[in-house]
């Protein structure tokens, strides 16, 4: 990944984040922008996003952004200098949530040997 790859990643996350936190803050409390990643021609990018709470919460999530998709994009749009605006898909990062699933299954595992 070049450098200006990885710098237009890490502006692209930071706006979004901050239209999404700025603009529909009520909706997307429970809402974090936790990765992007544009594609070598800058076209496509796909924002990964996490969510606190359960499956309904993910659901309302995806709900949210498909509804200010445009939105969001209009808002970054104004903000950031790019020849070409990528297209942004949302998917949701269940990285945290498996992360989380370890840290508790270490600690089961240390309980039972304390034990």
């Amino acid at each position: 990944m070049s450098a200006r790859t990885i710098r237009v990643n890490a502006l692209l996350r930071r706006e979004i984040s901050e239209v999404l936190h700025r603009d529909h803050r009520d909706e997307a409390v429970r809402i974090t922008i936790s990765e992007v990643r544009v594609s070598p021609d800058l076209r496509n990018a796909d924002v990964f996003y996490a969510v606190l709470g359960g499956t309904d919460e993910i659901r309302i999530a995806e709900k949210l952004f498909r509804k200010i998709a445009g939105d969001i994009k209009y808002k970054v749009g104004k903000s950031v200098t790019l020849k070409y605006l990528p297209h942004f898909k949302y998917q949701y990062d269940d990285s945290i949530a498996k992360g989380m699933d370890l840290v508790d299954r270490i600690d089961h595992i240390t309980e039972e040997s304390d034990s």
